[in-house]
């Protein structure tokens, strides 16, 4: 007996099914990307279930004809084909022929359409890939498809799928790229009967980008061209100063399909190279056109991937694109907007559990101000004093300053009396001998000498060069102060805001920051759902109460997305604090003054763990002056 066989139809594609119908968003890309290809101009998408128990598709396109609509469900039937030429200059979406018949295969299908040609529509009804009805049916031009229950005969498939609202979180994505790709129409998106988003048709396509990406970055995106005799660029990128923690805001088009290509991306950075920082990344929306004998589609199941004939000449031209908006810097191309301000905003170091003073207070401050010296407890807060003729952050190619310590005589007096006699601050100790010698020795036994790039804080021990990393020493310290506060059940001391602060997120942030409300409040977030995808902060913790708060909750929104959040689970929770304690945080560049210097140390003694910073960066290093005399030939 022939140990090779010929599989059944049904079989077959439902194979071809696990390639092409990975989860609901799958049906809804191929569905929504057929129904542009149909030249419609309005799209409804209605989501029961998170994809579950229906997906509906319906458009005011071409439609099909009868025979058209019996061919179109049988595998590899296409329109937008016909031979080896076409293959290799596609300019459609779909083009293999294969959408119908695999999503046909593992669910409850039906379709209505018609054309304008016909008299009336037809209806073919499909069960688990068999032809269950075909009939007759009163439709307006155009296309409805519906998917029920998808996976009902593939129950191995359909355990993997994840919660409501992460399939759905992943359909807002789609529908969302292809409102970008096309604002010409109009897309609808409904979930359990309620509208989720509606995306009118736009002259412009940046109206488009700010509808879907958020009003808020209107003024943060600058658009770039390029052009030459293969391929044209075009699209908006974030200003440096606005980035996420993922890449999941970075949206590419060829030939206005949706791809994923990592020297695209990669092009991108380099064009940012030296503007923002590693690990962080821009928001984008990029668009590159070329001849489609250029680029080959088929190199995926799912179409997400592509192969460009002259890969290097693209990726010059993307990093050129956006090198280019930081030679020319234009002004945004939209009405009544303006270019976000090249001005580096100050930033104040921030006290614990003070609030920030008054303006009017502030007012009658002297330019700068050093408070009385005296002794700190424990508990005391750090109190760093803002030095307003010193900006928060220097350009980068500002040369360095020299450094300056002003200080009181008394509390220089006072630090020198403090300076130890032996104050070994050794990292590489063995653990059990670090605790002891920290029993006695600590950050605030050594000399403050100075600051460094007014980044790092230079100190003197016995025979050691100390120096502490004053972001990562502040991010320990603030950590440290709101875990305290969760770990009590006690509410950090927070701030309520004279005018509450409204802004609004995508579909997946929204349903994970509507989990996190209650934890949110329980660290002094307190945040409330406006509506829609609208939320408003009523009051925030103290030490971040000068803070940016939109670019936070959309990083902890990111993050828990990323993570998995569950209300309640504990390191979701601190991965929240890390999150909080890192925008709080005193940042790089930013001038203390020596009393504040001496303070961050003194509050860095205090912490359990003041060797690293949550993210688990270490807070300090240091170097042996022998060491230091074996650099300079002093000693062998």
């Amino acid at each position: 007996m022939s140990k090779i066989r010929i599989l059944p139809e049904i079989l077959s594609n439902k194979i071809a099914a696990g390639e092409v119908v990975e989860r609901p968003a799958s049906v809804v890309k191929e569905l929504v990307e057929n129904s542009i290809d149909a030249k419609s101009t309005k799209i409804t998408i209605e989501i029961g279930q998170g994809g579950r128990s229906l997906i509906r598709i319906s458009d005011n396109g071409i439609g099909m004809a009868h025979d058209d609509a019996l061919l179109a469900i049988e595998r590899y039937a296409t329109s937008k084909i016909y031979n080896d030429d076409d293959l290799f200059a596609i300019n459609t979406l779909g083009f293999r022929g294969e959408a119908l018949p695999s999503i046909a295969s593992v669910s409850k299908f039906s379709i209505i359409t018609k054309d304008k040609s016909s008299v009336s529509g037809t209806r073919i009804d499909i069960e688990g890939g068999k032809i269950k009805k075909v009939s007759d049916a009163g439709a307006p031009d155009g296309t409805m498809i519906s998917i029920h229950q998808i996976f009902f005969n593939t129950p191995a498939r359909r355990k993997f799928l994840k919660t409501v609202t992460t399939e759905m979180g992943h359909i807002a994505d789609v529908v969302s790229c292809c409102a970008l790709a096309c604002p010409d129409i109009q897309f609808r998106l409904i979930h359990n009967h309620k509208e989720i988003k509606n995306w009118p048709p736009v002259r412009s396509p940046i109206d488009r980008v700010v509808d879907v990406l958020g009003n808020d970055l209107k003024s943060s995106l600058y658009p770039f061209d390029y052009n030459d005799n293969y391929l044209s660029l075009s699209g908006w990128t974030s200003d440096p100063a606005i980035t996420r923690s993922t890449s999941q805001k970075i949206y590419l088009f060829v030939n206005g399909r949706l791809i994923r290509d990592r020297g695209i991306q990669y092009a991108i950075f380099e064009g940012y190279r030296g503007r923002i920082m590693k690990g962080r990344f821009p928001v984008a929306v990029l668009f590159v056109d070329l001849p489609p004998d250029q680029v080959d589609v088929n190199v995926h199941p799912t179409k997400h991937e592509v192969r460009f004939a002259r890969q290097k000449q693209v990726y010059e031209a993307v990093k050129s694109g956006v090198l280019n908006i930081w030679k020319t810097r234009p002004k945004a191309q939209w009405a009544n907007a303006e270019a976000p301000s090249t001005e580096l905003r100050e930033t104040r170091p921030l006290s614990f559990d003070q609030p920030p003073a008054t303006p009017d207070v502030q007012n009658t401050l002297p330019e700068k101000m050093i408070t009385e010296p005296g002794p700190l407890s424990p508990t005391e807060p750090v109190k760093l004093i803002q030095q307003k003729e010193s900006p928060a952050i220097p350009p980068a190619n500002a040369s360095p300053m020299p450094i300056e310590i002003k200080t009181e005589p008394e509390i220089e007096k006072k630090v020198l009396e403090k300076a130890p006699a032996q104050a070994t601050l050794r990292q590489d100790a063995p653990a059990s001998r670090q605790v002891h010698l920290w029993e006695q020795k600590k950050f605030a036994d050594a000399t403050v000498i100075g600051q460094f790039n007014n980044t790092y804080i230079l100190c003197e021990g016995d025979n050691e060069l100390i120096v502490v990393d004053q972001h990562a020493a502040h991010e320990r310290i603030a950590y440290d102060r709101l875990k305290a506060a969760g770990s009590s059940n006690t509410h950090p001391s927070s701030q309520k805001l004279m005018l509450p602060e409204t802004f609004d997120l995508g579909y997946r942030e929204t349903a994970v920051i509507e989990q996190m409300l209650d934890d949110l409040n329980a660290l002094g977030l307190e945040i409330e759902h406006f509506g829609g995808n609208t939320f408003v902060v009523k009051s925030v913790p103290v030490l971040i109460a000068d803070r940016e708060i939109r670019p936070l909750i959309i990083e902890i929104a990111e993050a828990m997305d990323a993570y998995g959040y569950s209300p309640g689970l504990e390191d979701a929770l601190d991965q929240c604090i890390i999150l909080m304690a890192c925008h709080s945080a005193i940042r790089a560049r930013q001038s203390l003054s020596a009393k504040e210097m001496k303070e961050l140390l003194v509050q860095l003694d205090q912490c359990e763990n003041p060797f690293h910073c949550p993210h688990g960066r270490p807070t300090f290093v240091q170097w042996p002056i022998k060491t230091l005399e074996k650099s300079f030939k002093r000693t062998l």
